[in-house]
């Protein structure tokens, strides 16, 4: 189809700091953003899930920031600023002439189904020689490191070394629909990443040690070795079991990849019983995404008085535990701890009840979800200092701080404990928060050495889509507005007299518009949230709040 020039919009319908999504020809839109005289048109939808960017934020120094999960783009440009979006987006060329805003456009490259772009890769590492940079990890911070990698210039040979028989996957898919078919949800196929980003990619192979003095991989117990240049460690963590009686019970099950997704799918069926062990937030998506089945029962055990309660507060928790005690039929045991798992009469090997509290809690399957444990072991004896929870520490720009090799040495995602923005350290286990310490690690190789200083942000399927920013750990107070019960609400968290994380639900975009102002430290005090201060109503958009924008 060829190209066309259209007037989409008057030019006075367009403020300053204002986005607009207008029709393009055929029932194709384009995205408008005004950044003070300058007009941008881009796609119109996020290419993580297609959420409407119009409906996100858009600040001064240039980024759109997705309303749903905290993907962000150069509205410049189009291309990815931030996890997780795995593709860039169109842009198009506009011009203002006689009042009105004129797109140029290529119509088929602003329908839906045509939203996104091949990001621009600088180099694409074919028929490269050398060690490169080997990634021990098949997850996400893997698959976004190699995406930054070639965005950013890096020419050199990419190895992603995976215990995984599949290619990079949107691991979130996995508890919040239990989608079984890695097919269906991989980023990119092993064909893709060897041919458009010269990445090797060996699948179900296990690194058991590494020597960083000699920069080798020792893979499958000494089957095999590689060298590298630079490593990249980012194998993610293994599921926790209860050292609890009955644990290993065939019909006992931890939830992490796709072998787990198919032994849960397969287990709830109509009519059956679940238990639950812990209120984590992947055992909470699971409770929602198998509650359609008509299972028997569903019962959840937890330590804390209400789920999510050391991360939402409990007026939060205690919210959403209403909602699947009310609409998903789901029992609680809560303040409580599994005494052990008992077997069937006539099989020692399946679990037929969970014993709580002197209770046995009858089950035909059971999920243990009580966190994971960061995947180090192949790391003992490497020199690298391993924390008490199976952490590492590194610094600012995610490179390990011990051992004999801490200049070309990074640990990403479950396992680095790494410098907040707001002070202190820690570690954690979030997908995107992986995906970011990817593309800040592969802008580092690639020789833009950039600091990690992104906010995190992290979501969950719960009835309604939670979305959080920020790290508030421990925090000291909590300020909500709105009603925690009906799903709709906005939590402040306290810290040391500030805010420190925002949760909400079903007020978009107000978490994107709180990751970006923790970014700029604009965030207002919980004096000015509590007296009513609305953060939507905060300038960061128009051309003269760039000074502190860019800052």
């Amino acid at each position: 189809m060829s190209i066309k020039t259209i007037a989409v919009l008057d030019d006075s319908e367009l403020k300053d700091g204002q986005m607009k999504e207008v029709n393009f020809d055929d029932g194709g839109k384009v995205l408008l953003s005004r950044l003070g005289d300058k007009v941008h048109a881009t796609s119109a939808f996020c290419t993580h899930y297609g959420a409407p960017l119009a409906k996100g934020v858009l600040t001064s120094d240039g980024r759109v920031v997705c309303p749903w999960h905290g993907a962000c783009f150069n509205v410049c440009t189009g291309d990815i600023e931030d996890a997780p979006a795995p593709m860039a987006l169109h842009s198009f060329k506009t011009e203002i002439k006689d009042g009105k805003i004129h797109v140029t456009a290529n119509p088929a490259s602003t329908q839906k189904a045509n939203m996104s772009r091949q990001a621009n890769l600088l180099a694409t590492g074919v028929n490269s020689s050398g060690k490169g940079v080997v990634i021990v990890g098949g997850g996400s911070g893997g698959f976004h490191a190699v995406e930054s990698l070639r965005e950013h210039g890096y020419s050199g040979p990419i190895t992603i070394l995976s215990k995984e028989t599949y290619s990079p996957i949107d691991r979130t898919k996995l508890s919040k629909a239990l989608i079984t078919d890695p097919a269906k949800i991989e980023w990119r196929t092993p064909a893709d990443l060897k041919i458009k980003y010269g990445t090797n990619i060996r699948l179900g192979v296990e690194v058991t040690s590494v020597d960083l003095e000699k920069k080798t991989v020792e893979l499958d117990g000494g089957k095999d070795s590689l060298p590298y240049d630079k490593l990249i460690l980012a194998p993610g963590g293994t599921p926790r079991r209860l050292p609890i009686d009955g644990a290993q019970f065939e019909n006992v099950y931890t939830f992490r990849g796709i072998d787990d997704a198919k032994k849960v799918d397969a287990a709830a069926k109509e009519g059956k019983k679940m238990v639950v062990i812990g209120s984590s937030f992947i055992s909470m998506e699971l409770v929602a995404a198998v509650s359609q089945r008509k299972l028997a029962s569903i019962d959840v055990i937890g330590m804390e008085e209400f789920p999510f309660e050391a991360v939402l507060g409990k007026a939060i928790g205690e919210g959403l535990m209403k909602y699947h005690e009310a609409w998903q039929g789901t029992k609680f045991h809560m303040s409580s701890k599994v005494d052990k798992i008992v077997p069937k009469e006539d099989d020692p090997n399946v679990a037929a009840g969970v014993v709580v509290n002197g209770t046995t809690i009858p089950c035909d399957f059971v999920i243990m979800g009580v966190g994971v444990a960061p995947a180090t072991q192949f790391l003992e004896g490497s020199g690298i200092e391993i924390e008490k929870d199976g952490g590492i520490k590194v610094d600012e720009y995610l490179r390990v701080k011990t051992g004999p090799d801490t200049k070309d040495v990074y640990a990403i995602g479950d396992i680095a404990i790494y410098p907040q923005h707001n002070g202190g350290e820690a570690r954690i286990e979030h997908w995107n928060v992986a995906g970011n310490h990817g593309r800040a690690v592969g802008c580092t190789i690639s020789g833009k050495s950039q600091p990690f200083v992104k906010v995190p942000v992290f979501w969950s399927a719960q009835g309604q889509q939670l979305r959080y920013c920020g790290f508030g750990a421990k925090f000291e107070d909590v300020i909500i507005k709105g009603e925690p019960a009906d799903l709709k609400f906005i939590a402040y968290y306290v810290k040391e007299g500030k805010i420190v994380a925002v949760a909400s639900m079903q007020n978009d975009p107000v978490v994107s518009k709180a990751s970006e102002l923790l970014r700029l430290g604009l965030m207002p005090s919980p004096e000015e949230v509590k007296n009513g201060k609305d953060l939507l109503t905060i300038d960061i958009s128009s051309a003269n709040t760039k000074a502190k924008v860019a800052s």
